[in-house]
């Protein structure tokens, strides 16, 4: 039986991944910092404690060799060494990356959005052939470059395929961005506001659809970077339209012309002034990538998890990653004072 093994299988990827590999006849170990068991998982996928840092316990935990290794959580040169120092043990691995390394050309890019005059003008849609960042050590985009770089410079040792993530989105995640829409609607906010018409574009990507490429790179190894997003991503609107519908509530937007006027006020998790849209043609084309699910599709069972976790707690100690990087997610106080001088 072709033995796999799944690094980061404890999280949002990593869950469904390992999943995906049994459903496929992979023997699946399935390493992550706790070593815990999802429920979805079938009862002979051996689940193991690993520190990702640890050298000698990664080289101890491929043992003699494995047929495939997917890393959910590389990330930075090094840890793209940690996997070519094992190539002879290795037969192949899919390695998850991410969007943001993209630039447009003009050295722009999810780094330079907060500078004047830094927010990227990507091609509708981005290939994969699109120019990425400079590779290094500074921010989240270059370390993935960095990590890509050193895994394709050893495709012959190690063939690897490379996913380039859009915004990951479905159960266990550390940053649901869903949760802009349903702490309102649990919260009774029936108005509310959004930015740039609530047009605004940034290429999900469900964790099960990531599932299905990871599963499908595995039986075809190569070395190549792929896109991996959903079929097609829906407006910031449509959103918050699929999950009030989830919901059963009814609610009014507020459609501003132009950016948000605060971080409070209007401005999602998604909401992005130009689009972030990625091809998905290569995925199809090389390994006969098909969705498994559609934005609308995976709604019910994040809604379903996000109300589960907030319910008695305040949204910082659930969510502290999500509070970390969007503080004014929830200032109703601002927001309504906005709205109340709109009307005046």
């Amino acid at each position: 039986m072709r033995r796999a093994v799944v690094i980061g299988a404890g999280g949002q990827i990593g869950r469904p991944a390992v999943a995906a590999l049994a459903r496929d006849g992979w023997a699946v170990t399935a390493a992550s910092r706790g070593g815990g068991r999802d429920g979805d998982w079938p009862g002979e996928v051996r689940a193991e404690r690993l520190d990702r840092e640890d050298d000698a316990a990664l080289g101890a935990l491929i043992g003699d060799g494995c047929d495939l290794v997917v890393d959910i959580v590389a990330y930075g040169a090094r840890h793209a060494r940690q996997l070519t120092a094992l190539a002879g043990r290795i037969g192949s691995a899919v390695v998850v990356s991410t969007v943001s390394v993209y630039e447009d050309g003009e050295g722009r890019g999810f780094d330079t959005m907060g500078e004047p005059d830094g927010l990227p003008r990507y091609p509708v849609p981005i290939t994969e052939d699109q120019p990425t960042v400079a590779p290094g050590e500074g921010t989240y985009s270059t370390g993935k470059a960095a990590l890509e770089r050193e895994l394709l410079a050893a495709g012959d040792r190690l063939p690897t395929t490379l996913l380039r993530a859009g915004a990951v989105h479905g159960p266990h995640s550390p940053l649901p961005r869903e949760l802009y829409f349903v702490k309102r609607n649990l919260d009774g906010r029936r108005r509310r506001v959004l930015a740039f018409r609530g047009e605004s574009l940034f290429h999900t990507a469900a964790a099960r659809n990531i599932a299905e490429l990871v599963r499908l790179a595995a039986a075809r190894p190569g070395s190549r970077v792929l896109n991996a997003c959903d079929p097609e991503p829906p407006t910031v609107a449509r959103i918050g339209a699929a999950i009030d519908a989830v919901m059963g509530v009814r609610t009014e937007t507020v459609l501003l012309d132009g950016p948000a006027p605060s971080p409070a006020v209007g401005s999602s998790p998604w909401s992005v002034e130009r689009p972030v849209v990625c091809d998905m043609s290569a995925a199809g084309r090389e390994l006969g990538y098909r969705p498994v699910v559609s934005y609308a599709g995976s709604i019910p069972e994040t809604v379903d998890e996000l109300t589960r976790r907030l319910a008695g707690r305040d949204w910082r100690e659930a969510f502290p990653s999500l509070a970390r990087i969007y503080p004014d997610l929830f200032d109703y106080a601002a927001e309504d004072a906005w709205l109340a001088g709109r009307r005046a």
